[in-house]
């Protein structure tokens, strides 16, 4: 999946390229194995008209129709695979992926912020959901980026988009900022679910650290018991004065609208694929080619610049040598520049200084293939990046205080370049001290 594998491993030359070339295949072969397609493919099992998932048994059988509705980076992979193993009656995914399906509509939307397509096509999504009957079953493919790709605002589709981006900039967590998302829509916080009379399955690709159900694409098909005046102190922490979102989830608190539903019986909802698994198959990777391997921790969170400098002191101060440190999770990036990065690069960037002249690689990748406003995954660093940084005249500090970390990356040619990988669980670090 890494398009420019090769010249990453080159830049590393005769002293880190072997160590450049052990991390990027790890990362290419968890990105392979995470993808959607793949994920559906090993958690379900088809067999005398039984779908088998986490040991639950489903008759196939005894239902009169079966659709699937999906929403996420993820979902069209994942619709691809059910596919190959049901016989569908048809359905519509959301997704970013240029993926072409038999029965299944894919109509591709925008992220991280929704457009009017994404609306129009949740409208037609709603539909099916609402025309399935009692003796109907569907199934539902929700991964990351499904709380954009599935929009139906109550507000102005604008003044979603306004206060879905300031909450961003301003690095609210992604938990804080989907309780604001719920309340201001018709199909999030459980509303999709609560729309139908059929049986629901829901196959979740989980992208938030401790896959708490409720949060994933904002919960869609998920009991949910935050509140309106939960939404209002997340845009009272940080400073949204939107008049148009301010005025709706005022109501909401004095109880002028109903809140989202705190109890669905109707679906079962099932966790297919996150970060500790890619952590796993990481390790397992490692360990494979003779490496000794640990993973430091699967819920990373912080200001991304700071926890790169941190987990490489750890990886420097580790008595072990020939050791493959992983972890996993989702930090922050307070944006006060105008450059172009995301949290993958900025904790590479801020981890360049703290490995120079160390025996070390240094590897942070958003799982998706995108990291922040960049065309990038994410970067790659060693122990010598800063001295040739130098002799570039780039300075990481400079490009840091700008937040313009691929600028940075893609003149030192360590950019690490994927395109929509098919999945989405978070990010991952690979680092490699020799």
């Amino acid at each position: 999946m890494i398009r420019n594998l090769e010249e990453l491993v080159d830049n590393g030359g005769t002293k880190f390229g072997k160590e450049r070339r052990d991390a990027l295949e790890i990362l290419d072969g968890v990105l392979e194995k995470m993808n959607g397609y793949n994920l559906v493919k090993s958690s379900l099992k088809i067999e005398n008209g039984f779908m088998n998932i986490k040991g639950r048994k489903i008759n196939l059988l005894a239902h009169k129709r079966i659709f699937v509705v999906g929403f996420g980076k993820a979902s069209a992979s994942m619709a691809k695979a059910i596919e190959e193993m049901i016989d569908v009656d048809g359905g519509m995914v959301i997704s970013t992926e240029d993926i072409e399906l038999r029965k299944i509509e894919n109509v591709k939307g925008s992220h991280p912020l929704p457009d009017r397509k994404n609306v129009e096509a949740t409208e037609k999504l709603v539909d099916i959901v609402k025309n399935a009957d009692e003796e109907d079953l569907i199934i539902v493919l929700i991964s990351g980026g499904g709380s954009s790709l599935l929009c139906m605002p109550i507000v102005s589709l604008n003044a979603m988009r306004d206060v879905s981006q300031e909450l961003m900039r301003k690095g609210c967590t992604i938990e804080e900022l989907n309780v604001v998302r719920k309340h201001i829509s018709r199909v999030k916080g459980g509303r999709l679910a609560s729309m139908s009379r059929a049986k629901m399955i829901s196959l979740i690709i989980s992208d938030i650290i401790g896959n708490p159900l409720e949060s994933i694409s904002s919960g869609p098909t998920v009991a949910d018991f935050s509140t309106f005046e939960d939404a209002m102190e997340v845009l009272d922490k940080y400073g949204v004065k939107n008049e148009k979102v301010r005025n709706f989830i005022e109501r909401g608190v004095r109880g002028e609208v109903e809140e989202t539903p705190s109890r669905l019986s109707n679906v079962e909802n099932f966790i297919i694929g996150d970060i500790s698994m890619a952590c796993r198959l990481a390790l397992e990777m490692a360990e494979e080619r003779g490496y000794n391997a640990r993973i430091v921790s699967t819920s990373i969170s912080g200001e991304a610049r700071e926890m790169g400098a941190n987990l490489a002191k750890y990886a420097i101060f580790h008595p072990r040598e020939r050791i493959v440190f992983i972890g996993g999770g989702e930090t922050t990036v307070t944006v006060e520049g105008e450059g172009k990065g995301g949290r993958n690069q900025e904790m590479v960037l801020g981890a360049i200084k703290e490995i120079a002249g160390e025996p070390m690689v240094f590897l942070s990748c958003g799982t998706d293939g995108i990291d922040g406003n960049s065309p990038a995954a994410g970067a790659i660093a060693d122990g010598e990046s800063l001295a040739r940084a130098k002799k570039l005249g780039l300075s990481p500090a400079m490009f840091l205080e700008n937040n313009d970390s691929y600028t940075f990356f893609e003149r030192m040619g360590d950019a690490i370049m994927t395109g929509y990988t098919g999945t989405n669980v978070m990010d991952i670090q690979i680092i490699i001290k020799k």
